[in-house]
């Protein structure tokens, strides 16, 4: 994470204050920065020496268990693998700053550790299983007088447009046969028969309106399709205001274009990816977005 990341979320965005406790950390030795060029922001890791005073607090013994090394060599990964985490970030630290501006809901927790969150799902070769691993969970509370009333989790999907398209629709399937199948119910506790006490969102966020609308498309032609599990938005909104009305769902993408030249009912089976700047205007004219927590 930046530094700015550090003071949206646990500095309320003060910078001066994340400032003076970084500077302690570092000379302590417990974080470290990667190399940068002039223009580039300071990226920070947690040192060899963090992780054993860590896990020797006990803070660690909620997570899946690595070796030191391991842990190590997160603050050495590549670069590809380092923007996508930042951006990563970028969505947390929005969704700190918004939420803590709120007097209906409050972010109870937004992780990032993906194998903390990974479930098992059919779909490998040979009839094996795929681990699926979550760019991300979020639990958001409503709140009543300060007491939590309902809680709403998200699994977030982040796509930097490097993956094939159906790894991504593949995925989709695979939260919603976890939900179905009562995997996520069984994960807190419950029957999995109890499953629709237990629903989630998959929310997925695209680079580009282009790649988002190909991807509600796809999930359409999915058997069965995916409506209302899926809901899509591009980094440039959720960076901006992840409340607010910037959420749309593979059904709303099917009522816009319905009986229009964009119809996906009036489409073969066999999915092309679209390259459409017309398509694109048409459907922000037309579709009806949602917000994440008010529908």
């Amino acid at each position: 994470m930046t530094s700015q990341h550090v003071a949206a979320i646990n500095f309320n965005g003060k910078w001066a204050y994340a400032k003076k406790r970084i500077q302690k950390l570092k000379a302590a030795g417990f974080i470290g920065e990667r190399a940068r060029r002039m223009n580039e922001p300071s990226i920070l890791f947690l040192t060899r020496k963090a992780f054993i005073l860590l896990r020797d607090e006990g803070i660690l013994s909620a997570y899946p268990p690595l070796p030191l090394d391991s842990l190590e060599a997160r603050g050495n990964v590549s670069d590809l693998t380092l923007r996508h985490e930042l951006a990563v970030m970028d969505v947390k630290t929005q969704f700190h700053a918004t939420l803590a501006k709120s007097s209906k809901f409050r972010l109870a927790g937004f992780t990032t550790w993906p194998m903390l969150n990974q479930f098992e799902s059919p779909g490998g070769d040979h009839g094996s299983n795929v681990t699926i691993r979550p760019d991300g969970f979020i639990r958001i509370e409503k709140t009543e007088a300060g007491a939590a009333t309902f809680a709403h989790h998200c699994f977030l999907e982040l796509d930097r447009s490097t993956e094939k398209l159906d790894l991504l629709v593949n995925r989709a399937a695979s939260y919603l046969e976890y939900y179905k199948s009562g995997g996520f119910a069984a994960k807190n506790g419950a029957d999995s028969s109890d499953y629709r006490r237990y629903p989630f969102r998959v929310i997925m966020v695209f680079k580009t309106a282009e790649r988002r609308n190909n991807t509600a498309e796809r999930l359409l032609q999915c058997n069965p399709p995916i409506l209302s599990l899926a809901w899509l938005t591009t980094f440039a909104e959720v960076t901006t205001d992840p409340l607010g009305a910037i959420w749309i769902q593979p059904r709303q993408y099917r009522e816009a274009t319905m009986d229009t030249r964009f119809d996906t009912e009036q489409r073969t089976t066999t999915f092309v990816y679209r390259h459409n700047p017309e398509r694109e205007a048409f459907i922000e004219s037309k579709i009806q977005k949602l917000r994440l927590l008010e529908s």
